[in-house]
């Protein structure tokens, strides 16, 4: 299988090659040049356990890896989760399911990608006897599952940016606190954007990204929004089957990665039928989705820092399919959004898709809500999802972090501090991170002065 820019200024690549490049050359986000039709395939896959159904839908992306290769690499990826289903779905009532995503080795929903694009690296390293230098931009989950996706792996080195100050202090912790020496936690004055926005211009220069053989391990990144579709499709099998039809899949995001993977199932023939895009108060897509109104804002502080997000990067491979897999079109939108800072779109994708938008002020009576009627505690981006339920719909709410990430929230909300051992090891490590200016140069000089040296 080959896969395509958004942006069509770029050969096509194979998935080894689309993995590693990681964001295209044209600026353009890597997808499948056609995608799967897997409308007779997914009954065959009911009841394979968690690994075994990502294998199976990985193969038909991954065509230039060896199957028994493919399997070792998803079987090592999923050894690290705490809870035997790997994504458990928990029933609430008979309307609502969580599905939990938290139980991976940071805590986090990335860990399901990330475990997998490590691991991808890490077998493309040694099969070829190369080194890769990997960048990131974080609001807070993406880096700390990056990091220990990478951790200690031969012939790599991770460089994370995250905005100081506006991450929870274990988010900091679990990037900063780890002692490799193949780690660099990057802390720049400014916000997740502001570092997203670095970030690609540091990709867009060919020279330095091929010298120092540099890959994203962002939702840019090819590889991470394949394998989030397979908890979408894991969770919509274990449900009852008289109500797969009617469920809505409620999705907490601020980069648009998460539900767009669920959305990908859906054209590939899984009979989803809506997706209900779950904001805090930084509510580009929540605007996008009631008015067809992209329009960037400034972004606000809040108790739900991972979607503190004005720029939704996986916006694009959205909009690719929206305007009929034109790239022409996609690059015009793409120019005028970055110069105007809107993009105006009409009637946009109502039919499957919804929005809520959550205040800060609202998220500690929603946990305490949830606790005082089922005694499931939330973190609060989870939380946010559970504003507005449909009641005709059965929901699926995507739990993405655990609680014991945002234990002050918790605490103030309900009285209680959630715990995990993990977290509670961070608090006696010292604190390593590096200041760096928010401009591509600051960044490009820092990553030129540790990069892991590239084979020749």
């Amino acid at each position: 299988m080959n896969f395509v820019s958004t942006r069509g200024q770029t050969p096509p690549l194979g998935f080894s090659a689309a993995v590693a490049t990681g964001l295209a050359p044209d600026g353009g986000l890597y997808l499948p040049e056609n995608l799967p039709d897997i409308s007779t395939q997914w009954s065959k896959w009911a009841g394979l356990g968690y690994a075994d159904l990502c294998f199976e839908f990985m193969r038909l992306f991954a065509t230039d890896i060896p199957a028994d290769d493919l399997r070792g690499i998803v079987t090592k990826s999923y050894t690290k989760f705490e809870h035997p289903d790997i994504a458990p779905l928990v029933k609430l009532d008979d309307r609502t399911f969580v599905l939990e995503l938290f139980h991976g080795p940071t805590l986090a929903f990335k860990d399901f990608a990330l475990q997998l694009l490590g691991n991808l690296y890490g077998y493309q390293c040694a099969r070829q006897g190369e080194t890769i230098n990997v960048l990131g931009a974080t609001s807070g989950d993406t880096g700390a599952a990056a990091i220990h996706a990478l951790l200690g792996k031969p012939g790599t080195a991770i460089f994370i940016l995250y905005p100081d100050g506006r991450v929870s202090p274990l988010q900091e912790r679990q990037m900063a606190c780890t002692g490799a020496d193949n780690v660099y936690a990057m802390a720049i004055n400014g916000s997740f954007d502001d570092a997203q926005a670095a970030l690609k211009e540091i990709f867009a220069d060919q020279e330095f990204r091929t010298r120092h053989r540099l890959s994203a391990v962002n939702s840019i990144n090819l590889a991470r929004v394949l394998a989030q579709c397979v908890y979408y499709l894991y969770a919509w099998l274990r449900l009852p089957a008289g109500v797969r039809k009617e469920v809505e899949f409620v999705v907490p995001t601020g980069n648009f990665g998460n539900v767009l993977a669920g959305w990908l199932l859906h054209k590939m023939g899984v009979p989803i039928p809506a997706f209900k895009v779950a904001t805090n108060q930084n509510d580009i897509l929540y605007r996008l989705f009631t008015t067809g109104e992209y329009r960037m804002e400034s972004v606000r502080p809040s108790l739900a820092p991972s979607m503190d997000i004005q720029v939704a990067s996986n916006f694009e491979r959205f909009l690719y399919y929206s305007l009929d897999q034109d790239p022409a079109r996609v690059r015009e939108a793409m120019v005028n959004f970055k110069q105007f800072g809107v993009q105006r779109f009409g009637d946009f994708n109502r039919d499957i898709f919804s929005a809520t938008r959550c205040a800060d002020a609202e998220i500690p009576a929603i946990i305490r809500g949830l606790h005082d009627k089922f005694g499931y505690v939330a973190d609060p981006h989870t939380a946010c999802a559970f504003k507005g339920l449909a009641p005709d719909r059965v929901s699926v709410v995507l739990a993405t972090a655990s609680p014991a990430k945002f234990p002050e929230t918790i605490r103030s909300a309900i009285g209680l501090e959630p715990t995990h051992p993990s977290l509670e090891a961070l608090k006696t490590r010292p604190i390593v991170k590096h200041l760096v200016d928010a401009n591509s140069a600051a960044i490009a000089r820092f990553v030129t002065g540790h990069a892991v040296q590239v084979n020749s």
